[in-house]
């Protein structure tokens, strides 16, 4: 089996349902670390309901939804801030799926989709307690920057240069 990675309309039932498994992630991780609680279903169905994700759609932007064995596993995000640089978001596999490749292959086409935009340079923000994001970012050749946004979960910001 492999991976397999395509655009995808932001809406479309598989990214809504990779989304949402994102969201219920990494949001229960923040609460659990901050507050030791879970995410309220409430609050999580606001926040999956809020975004038009209009960024994610051309031509400023595309989401990528990763398959493995035909499955909707994973997803990567690419819009652009400017000109010469996107931003690389909601990079997620499922948690089953992890060490199956799956990161670096979204990450790689989500690259891939950058220089079709026209970027020379992607940035990404993450938190402190994702690890393993930052672990893969490193890995792929992403170097630790100054903040470049002001969101307020971001603690370490990373850049790379496109070839």
């Amino acid at each position: 089996m492999s991976w397999t990675v395509a655009p995808e309309p932001p809406c479309s039932p598989a990214a809504m349902a990779l989304w949402r498994a994102y969201y219920t992630e990494v949001s229960d991780r923040w609460y659990l670390l901050h507050e030791g609680r879970r995410t309220d279903p409430a609050e999580l169905e606001r926040e999956i309901a809020a975004p038009t994700w209009d960024e994610l759609r051309p031509p400023r932007g595309t989401l990528l939804v990763a398959r493995w064995a035909g499955e909707p596993s994973g997803t990567a995000g690419v819009r652009l801030l400017d000109a010469g640089t996107a931003e690389l978001t909601r990079v997620f596999v499922r948690d089953a799926l992890r060490g199956r490749g799956g990161g670096p292959v979204l990450v790689r086409a989500a690259e891939d989709a950058a220089r079709t935009l026209g970027a020379a340079r992607v940035v990404l923000d993450t938190r402190h307690d994702l690890v393993e994001a930052r672990a893969l970012y490193a890995r792929l050749g992403y170097a630790e920057t100054a903040p470049h946004n002001d969101d307020e979960y971001a603690e370490h910001w990373f850049a790379k240069a496109l070839a």
